[in-house]
């Protein structure tokens, strides 16, 4: 059960798009404006979310290509991924794809791990965890920079996979709340991990879901996407050949009726 209150989450994106800032003002409630390279740095906090105590093991990895190929193979394991941009800069939202790509890569290498175990031993194992992406558009203080409006920056999240958020480390903004959801999403994959594990070994009744609840936290609690700063105008913005999306854009009746969760 103690594992279970555990979470491992890796930050990754572009070169100065704000990563070790989220991490710091996450961890120490500071922020600098002075721009230091990372090559990988390692943090370990407590949050107390929905009534449980949650123990956030943070991986702040390096950004720039050159550091790019000293990723540890332990920081594909994690549990969940925070994949962050710089909205003031479009280059750095294409940067994801490369991060998305290995991710991928690797969760596709743990199922086939899991199933491989589940067919050559034929015993009951824990059911396969899928690791959780969440990507955070930074910088949302820098209003009159942006290159990156909200709505394309969900439209990216949501054709990979991820859930959304816009943050400001400058200004404390969803920084808290970018963790929490993670939290929450990482106890869900975990309780419907379990759920198919049950149903595929014939232990599907109820009081493993209970069993199940107790051990991925007292509440579970929905939580929606949240907004970016309101006020401020967005620059107009021509996405590159192929990163458009045909048909009407269903995001912006989606935006309208967005307010700033708190």
């Amino acid at each position: 059960m103690e594992d279970q209150h555990r979470i491992s989450i890796t930050i990754c994106g572009d070169g100065g798009c704000g990563k070790s800032s989220i991490t710091l003002r996450l961890v120490r409630s500071q922020w600098t404006h002075e721009y230091d390279p990372t090559i990988e740095d390692s943090y370990t906090i407590t949050r107390d979310i929905d009534g449980t105590t949650y123990h956030l093991a943070l991986t702040d990895t390096a950004g720039q290509e050159e550091y790019r190929g000293m990723w540890a193979t332990s920081n594909l394991k994690s549990d969940a991924f925070l994949l962050v941009y710089d909205i003031t800069s479009l280059s750095s939202l294409q940067q994801l794809d490369y991060f998305n790509d290995l991710i991928d890569m690797e969760s596709d290498t743990r199922e086939e791990g899991w199933e491989g175990e589940v067919s050559k031993h034929g015993v009951e194992r824990p059911g396969y965890v899928k690791p959780i992406k969440i990507v955070a558009g930074n910088k949302c203080d820098l209003q009159s920079q942006r290159q990156v409006s909200a709505t394309i920056g969900l439209e990216w999240a949501r054709r990979h996979g991820c859930g959304f958020m816009e943050t400001s480390a400058r200004n404390t903004v969803n920084i808290e709340e970018t963790f929490a959801l993670i939290v929450r999403r990482v106890l869900e994959a975990r309780r419907l991990a379990m759920a198919e594990a049950d149903y595929k070994f014939g232990k599907n009744d109820s009081r493993n879901t209970i069993v199940n609840d107790q051990m991925l936290g007292t509440r579970r609690a929905m939580t929606a996407p949240l907004s970016p700063l309101p006020g401020g105008p967005e620059k107009a913005m021509v996405l590159p050949p192929g990163e458009g999306k045909k048909g009407p854009s269903k995001t912006k009746s989606f935006w309208r009726k967005m307010v700033c969760w708190k």
